[in-house]
């Protein structure tokens, strides 16, 4: 059984034995039996370091309770070790969103693994754009994570003229092959979730999409035409609805689509499925016996739907590590698109 013990450490001069010393890289290093060199570089990325010394230091850290110092760290390595978190939407959206917070927190924990911070930014206005962007450029941070880019919106630009290293959660319209960007494969997830449609016998399926100047929405509404060519189910312009990513846009939108013949409806979210699901049943369209329907992201809201709903789950925790790994393991950020899987989660309201 490993001794978690913490190792004995120096207490201060005579008349201060009450206030402990905070254990340093020395002590870890005494206790590891390695040099403070290995451990320097251990906790900087671990270039160099081996296993057996790797994991001597690990348990030497536990058992001495050592805690690195971000700013000390920072002054020696010349980084702010905080990364921003800069959502390109109202403030009100950030919560109101049940996928932002869930990212939020996958990220910070990701980020602290590599003793980095995050700090969070919303730009959706002009003014708070240009806050952001000075902020970002007065070395506050060491780069960005961009959340929900808009095609048109300038930020991107203005990030890469100001030299701050930026990467994309999701498809950066527009900017695909300038900067880094890390997402589910939106695609993908939604031919799946139509393909299901199809399986149950579905034949006139609708789409709600979200903002179609989001890259994620675009490549949503993308799979269910993927998925209804496959099937050799003509696409119908009629049965495309645009939401906003928004429970209201989702009840509208529904109700626009609930005509007599409409069997499946496929919703690029979850806020905007449950919305729709109510619409349906306004409209005495029953849930999955008249109509079955599927969104998008698996966040805790689908479970808690009556009936509960199927939807593709979105992998936020890999996504966040992704990220992460990214930007903090030493190697240029470069321009490239990574695409994580989804996993079609099948529950009542399909079934």
């Amino acid at each position: 059984m490993r001794d978690t013990r913490k190792a004995p450490v120096e207490t201060g001069h005579a008349g201060s034995s009450t206030l402990e010393r905070r254990p340093t890289i020395r002590d870890v290093a005494r206790t590891a039996g390695v040099s403070y060199g290995t451990v320097s570089r251990y906790l900087n990325g671990g270039k160099n370091v081996g296993k057996a010394s790797a994991l001597a230091i690990t348990d030497a850290i536990d058992r001495t309770g050592f805690r690195r110092n971000r700013h000390a760290r920072s002054l020696a390595t010349g980084r702010a070790m905080t990364v921003a978190f800069l959502l390109t939407e109202p403030q009100d959206r950030l919560f109101g969103d049940p996928n932002y917070p869930i990212l939020l927190r996958a990220l910070t924990g990701a980020l602290a693994e590599r003793g980095y911070a995050l700090v969070l930014m919303t730009a959706a206005a002009d003014d708070e754009r240009a806050r952001a962007v000075e902020f970002a450029a007065g070395g506050h941070v060491d780069a960005v994570i961009l959340v929900s880019s808009h095609s048109g919106d300038p930020i991107i630009a203005e990030l890469i003229a100001a030299g701050v290293p930026t990467i994309s959660c999701g498809r950066p319209v527009g900017w695909e092959s300038t900067i880094a960007s890390v997402s589910a494969d939106d695609r993908g997830g939604a031919r799946a979730a139509v393909e299901h449609l199809v399986a149950q016998g579905c034949r006139a399926i609708g789409v709600i999409t979200g903002p179609l100047d989001l890259g994620g929405a675009v490549d949503r509404l993308s799979g269910y035409r993927d998925a209804l060519e496959a099937a050799g189910i003509a696409f119908d312009s009629t049965l495309v609805a645009e939401g906003d990513w928004t429970l209201d846009s989702g009840r509208t939108a529904a109700a626009r689509l609930a005509r007599g013949d409409l069997d499946g409806l496929f919703v690029s979210n979850d806020m905007m499925a449950a919305g729709a699901v109510a619409a349906l049943r306004a409209a005495g369209r029953r849930v999955p016996q008249d109509v079955r329907v599927v969104g998008f992201d698996d966040t805790g809201l689908a479970a808690t739907c009556d009936p509960p709903l199927s939807s593709v789950r979105q992998p936020f925790a890999a996504i966040s590590r992704e990220m992460a790994r990214l930007l903090c393991d030493g190697a240029e950020l470069r321009p490239g698109a990574v695409r994580l899987d989804t996993e079609l989660v099948i529950r009542g309201s399909s079934a």
